[in-house]
């Protein structure tokens, strides 16, 4: 049996137990960008249940123009209010450099994206970065409540980034 295969009979006892739908607008009226890294539960290290916070998930959690548009239908058409930003400790966009002449990322025809990697050297001035491109931006209404984090993956511990 695939992988897949189970995530699809886990889904069936999910389905069972189903409450039914959910308002659209998340409840607590927070929107959580995070990185993708599957050592982090975002719903247990923030104690989020289903429908409270819009989560957005990318590659090391970066602030890119895609996490930007999903942050502005968040706030202007969900009415999100609040911005978490996670990232996290032992990082894998830690180890290697974007700049680089040889990227780690290629095209099966070997060319390297179009689109920038966003590897970083630091990640409490990533998260920095991420924090002032959300308030920089024009399309985020709501930038005044924006705080950010690196979560401990030794620990299970948020430290916020001042």
């Amino acid at each position: 049996m695939s992988v897949t295969d189970r995530y699809l009979q886990n889904n069936e006892r999910y389905a069972s137990h189903f409450a039914g739908p959910q308002q659209m607008a998340p409840s607590e009226g927070v929107a959580v960008v995070a990185c993708m890294d599957a050592r982090m539960n975002v719903y247990g290290i923030l104690g989020l249940q289903e429908g409270e916070a819009s989560v957005i998930r990318n590659a090391g959690g970066v602030v890119t123009d895609d996490v930007i548009r999903s942050l502005a239908v968040s706030q202007q058409l969900l009415g999100t209010r609040e911005i978490i930003l996670i990232h996290h400790t032992d990082c894998r966009m830690l180890t290697f450099p974007s700049y680089s002449l040889d990227p780690p990322i290629r095209g099966q025809d070997g060319l390297k994206p179009l689109w920038p990697v966003e590897s970083f050297r630091d990640v409490a001035i990533d998260v920095r970065r991420s924090i002032s491109r959300i308030k920089s931006s024009k399309y985020i209404p709501h930038s005044d409540a924006v705080r950010g984090f690196i979560f401990d993956v030794s620990t299970g511990r948020l430290d916020e980034v001042k």
